[in-house]
């Protein structure tokens, strides 16, 4: 359902009546109490369609940055269910939380990436696969008191994959519920509001309290051990209690500390920010001494400073202390003014009773009547864990201010004590993307960790065990088709924060391109790749292998198959492609390397020049190649000349996208399957901006998703291929495609459209050609001239080529024929053909006609 039916279901029913939010469509009292009733199947309807990671972060991202634009109709929506007296800047700071980079960095640090439900190998040299999978159904008791708990904790549980229901108090705006809505609509696959229910009723309604919670998996409570209390008793056995309860706070200062001025400004702004209504706020102040005198010195300074401080901004939905907090301040200061006739305490206060400081000789920790209310106490740190372990279940935050030596010693001290974090004094309210709450990750207590052994045998291609279950759906892509020079464009827009790992592309196909990574979206790259070897038959416990890809220039192939064989624990060799071939092979011969990383024209080459010394060695058992391709002769010859059993790609990719596809062991020749968990893939027509019919040959177009960093949009990558219908027979759901040459590789010559990729079939299939070939092209006055160069070591008689050239090729015979074109083969060593000088890749068509 889009926003525009959701709103007009809301005002079909009106404000009083459609106050709760079910799964796409809001609705009022009594339709929600029969859904109630039917929630357990409802749950298990959601569960049994696959929720992809990456539809929650799309969705969460598009959000986000509706809430940071205030003149987006989604803010303007919104705005009006903020509560009374909220600042609107709420929306901009929740939609900071809600985008691509928090949630990433939140996913990662929780669940160790940024795809935790995927069945992936534990150790890839084990069959075992493991995940973090659902619990099932997260019942959410919010606040009333923090308006972005409620939608924050929806979002914990989507991201754990977890269908959600939240009650929010009868005193609660619907700012939840249209948020929620907000969220769905940006989904059209419709899972998130599947997954999505959200309903306003106050606590006395003990049986929609008790529907709620009897089906659920995990139950998660913000509020007081009253509010937990409440609960629990709903709470069925074997569910998960999870309680998000009131914690206390406190500073600690030692006396270089508590001495200096601006350590007590940076005090004042923990107690002043939201009025001490985080559980982060400091309620105490502890003091290294045991000086009665030194205390009371403290506070009456520390009063000071905060006399000095503005009027409080409240933060409370209220507007201020209501009538209980203020008994309770009363009570507190007036108890606190009796004691100092005992000589226990001194008081420090605002005559308005804005503030108030109470120095107090008793160490033991005492919670604050908040609203800018400090005790102040003495705790020498030898003291310091038996003073505050009785209260470990309510300690959360321990602001420390001291010298390093002080710092180091204290935050082993108050954790061993019960505290769940250390800050700097001034920092205590502060927080990063994916900190523990109360000394948990949410999304591990919302999550199961699920495993599964697999026969070794049977498995042992099988890097993800989602790929033989189930396809994956990302969201379409949209927007305009951009190519390389549009993405070189944009590269200096990339975020200073993302901008981590720069590499630039081999340049075979025109200027070398900077391509920019995150150091996060580079791992997620280098596993994928990792994931796709073991489909292609690397045996990361077996082989031993010699990695040499071109390294420098800031090329990333070395650096990439250097990671991938990292994360993939492999026994690796990284001697790189270098000019000394026989230096090369006698490393590869003395350390038994038995398979090889590199370009089809570097490993040929090498082959030929040190063959005799490599065929007597006769350990080499695979190739795994990138960046060419090896022709079916010239395969044959790896396998008949070198005994080599396995020859297929170690990848399909590029420098800016990164990985694209991988072959499994039924692919071979150009076909790949797309890492589909990272891209979706267009192919679209040679003239037209329009897909192609099914199984034609187009241009294909990929769009990253699992990506933060430098953003492709839908990627003109400059090759073509088509999309091969059908399931593989290696039983992957994952799409395949056959690459069939670069657009550069067809050539307008004489008038015809002239194909790289045909001479090299033609020379190949009939010709007999075993080596690399090449096109080159000049100008005349006359005609034009193409010329095919051939490895001389590869081909017996280039007459007999020219033959078969113009036999096969009829575009190329009526070319000839007219006498618009001369055709001209020669051979030629193989360091004599033109090559990039980065990568080292064969430049397939030399264009020398400018």
């Amino acid at each position: 359902m889009t926003v525009t039916e959701t709103k007009a279901a809301y005002d079909q029913h009106g404000d009083g009546a459609a106050h709760h939010y079910w799964q796409g469509a809001f609705i009022g009292d009594e339709e929600a109490g029969r859904r109630l009733a039917g929630l357990p199947a409802a749950v298990e309807a959601a569960l049994a369609e696959g929720l992809e990671t990456e539809t929650v972060l799309a969705a969460c991202d598009a959000l986000a940055g509706a809430l940071c634009d205030p003149d987006h109709p989604v803010h303007a929506r919104l705005a009006p269910h903020l509560p009374e007296g909220e600042d609107p800047a709420v929306l901009a700071a929740l939609g900071v939380l809600l985008g691509r980079r928090e949630l990433t960095r939140k996913l990662r640090r929780e669940l160790g990436g940024a795809a935790p439900g995927r069945l992936n190998r534990a150790d890839p040299r084990e069959t075992v696969y493991e995940a973090w999978a659902p619990v099932g159904l997260v019942a959410h008791i919010a606040p009333g008191n923090a308006s972005t708990v409620a939608p924050l904790s929806i979002v914990e549980g989507l991201l754990a994959g977890n269908v959600n229901v939240l009650k929010t108090s009868s005193a609660d705006t619907l700012l939840t519920q249209h948020l929620m809505a907000e969220l769905a609509a940006l989904d059209p696959s419709g899972a998130l509001a599947a997954r999505i229910v959200v309903l306003r009723f106050p606590s006395s309604r003990q049986e929609w309290l008790r529907l709620m919670c009897a089906p659920a998996d995990a139950v998660a409570v913000w509020g007081g051990e009253g509010a937990v209390e409440g609960v629990a008793a709903h709470v069925p056995a074997g569910c998960r209690l999870v309680e998000w309860g009131h914690r206390i706070s406190f500073a600690y200062l030692t006396g270089d500390a508590w001495s200096d001025a601006g350590t007590l400004d940076a005090l004042a702004d923990d107690v002043c920010l939201h009025e001490q209504q985080a559980c982060s706020s400091p309620q105490v102040v502890y003091l290294d001494t045991e000086d009665e005198d030194e205390v009371f010195a403290f506070a009456e300074r520390f009063a000071a400073v905060l006399a000095a401080r503005p009027p409080a901004v409240t933060a409370a939905p209220a507007g201020g202390p209501d009538p209980a907090e203020e008994a309770e301040l009363t009570t507190t200061e007036l108890v606190a003014r009796l004691e100092e006739h005992l000589g226990l305490t001194r008081v420090f206060a605002a005559p308005d009773g804005s503030w108030r400081v109470m120095a107090d000789t008793r160490s033991p920790l005492t919670a604050s009547p908040l609203h800018r209310s400090v005790w102040v106490k003495p705790l020498p740190r030898k003291r310091l864990i038996a003073t505050l372990r009785p209260m470990r279940r309510y300690l959360q935050t321990a602001g420390l201010a001291g010298s390093r030596t002080d710092i180091a010693e204290l935050s082993r001290t108050v954790l061993a004590a019960g505290a769940t974090r250390v800050t700097p004094v001034g920092a205590m309210l502060d927080s990063y993307a994916g900190e523990p709450h109360d000394g948990v990750y949410a999304l591990q207590r919302y999550s199961r960790r699920v495993a599964v052994q697999a026969d070794p045998a049977r498995f042992a291609t099988t890097a993800c065990l989602d790929d033989l279950a189930r396809p994956v759906v990302l969201p379409r892509p949209a927007g305009p088709l951009l190519g390389k020079e549009d993405v070189q464009e944009l590269a200096p827009q990339v975020a200073r924060a993302d901008a981590e790992l720069y590499f630039r592309s081999g340049g075979s196909t025109g200027a070398p391109a900077l391509s920019i990574f995150s150091y996060d979206d580079y791992d997620t790259q280098m596993h994928a790749a990792a994931r796709g070897l073991l489909a292609a038959g690397y045996d990361p416990v077996g082989d031993r292998t010699a990695n040499l890809f071109y390294c420098g220039a800031m090329y990333g192939s070395f650096i990439s198959f250097f990671s991938v064989l990292e994360r993939l624990g492999g026994v690796q060799l990284p001697l790189s492609a270098g000019p000394d071939h026989r230096a090369t092979a006698q490393a590869v011969i003395d350390l038994g390397a038995d398979t090889l990383f590199g370009m089809p024209s570097y490993l040929w080459q090498l082959l030929q020049a040190e063959g005799e010394a490599l065929r007597a060695y006769g350990g080499l058992r695979k190739v795994f190649y990138g960046g060419e391709h090896f022709t079916e002769e010239q395969q044959r010859t790896l396998k008949e000349t070198f005994g080599i059993e396995t020859v297929r790609s170690i990848t399909y990719g590029s420098t800016d996208l990164g990985p694209l596809g991988y072959q499994c062991t039924e692919s071979s020749g150009g076909v790949h399957h797309l890492h589909a968990d990272l891209h979706t893939m267009e192919v679209l027509d040679l003239a037209e901006d329009r897909p192609v019919a099914p199984g034609e040959t187009g241009r294909l177009v990929f769009a990253t998703h699992a990506r933060r960093g430098q953003h492709l949009g839908r990627y003109v990558i400059g090759d073509l291929g088509r999309e091969i219908p059908g399931r593989c027979p290696c039983g992957r759901h994952a799409p395949r495609f056959e690459l069939r040459g670069r657009t550069g590789d067809v050539m307008r010559v004489a008038t015809y459209f002239l194909n790289h990729r045909r001479f090299l079939d033609l020379a190949g299939e009939q010709g007999g050609h075993r080596g690399e070939l090449q096109v080159r092209l000049d100008g005349a006055d006359a005609r034009e001239l193409l010329t095919v160069r051939v490895e001389r070591a590869g081909t017996t008689d280039p007459e007999r080529l020219r033959e078969v050239f113009l036999a096969g090729y009829p575009e190329l015979r009526s070319a000839v024929t007219e006498r618009l074109l001369d055709l001209v083969v020669e051979a030629v060593d193989g360091a004599a053909l033109d090559r990039s000088p980065t990568s080292g890749k064969l430049l397939a068509v030399v264009d020398a006609r400018r």
